[in-house]
């Protein structure tokens, strides 16, 4: 079974992050939320899964993650097959800032593993050196922070090999259905995502020709 790590951090865009997680969830795939803390808390030894604090969201909402970033130390995380990194501009800032998640995100797209961000989570993508010049998509807020090193585009959902960004809270659908596409195939989507009951022709699959996806050229 695939698996799925999503981090979470304070301020994290509540929105991006369920559906995301109840998508993939719905896919069949394995998902645990981590929590990520500042760059200076990230390397404490205290943090265990009894120790899970709760995050307040964007808007509010309180969740509790799975686990801690921490308790995936010694390279557990790499064991997963995909990382995902939601938007918000307060817990995207945490997130990519923390060298751990740095290097994480690094290493697993350096193995070919899916990277996946959406709105301001794009922001770790560049903080984490990876995939110049790609294609890459974010919030419209943090454009000016992306597009000189990667080729910026406005669609919904980029997809670009093993990095797929998108935009912001109203794409959280595509980008999630992308995600599962890139970890479980095509078919897969097609069975969970009409009782979704998403807007006709509002999304496309990674195969298809859509003004909403740019597809890595061959």
């Amino acid at each position: 079974m695939p698996s799925a790590l999503i981090l979470i951090a304070e301020g994290t865009e509540e929105s991006e992050f369920t559906i995301t997680y109840d998508i993939l969830v719905r896919a069949s795939i394995s998902v645990s939320s981590a929590h990520v803390g500042s760059s200076s808390s990230s390397t404490s030894s205290s943090s265990s899964p009894h120790t899970v604090p709760f995050v307040t969201c964007s808007r509010g909402v309180k969740i509790v993650p799975d686990l801690c970033l921490t308790d995936l130390a010694g390279g557990k995380a790499l064991e997963y097959d995909a990382i995902v990194i939601p938007g918000g501009a307060k817990g995207a800032q945490l997130i990519g800032d923390n060298q751990d998640v740095q290097s994480l995100i690094s290493a697993m797209y350096g193995k070919g593993k899916l990277v996946a961000a959406i709105c301001a989570g794009s922001l770790a993508v560049k903080q984490a050196g990876i995939g110049k010049d790609a294609a890459i998509t974010s919030h419209p807020s943090v454009k000016s922070s992306l597009d000189k090193e990667y080729t910026y585009k406005e669609d919904r959902v980029v997809v670009a090999d093993n990095l797929i960004t998108s935009r912001g809270p109203g794409t959280s659908f595509e980008f999630a259905l992308a995600i599962v596409e890139a970890l479980v195939g095509r078919g897969k989507r097609d069975e969970i995502e009409p009782p979704l009951i998403l807007a006709s022709g509002s999304v496309g699959g990674i195969g298809e020709s859509s003004p909403d996806q740019v597809l890595p050229s061959s």
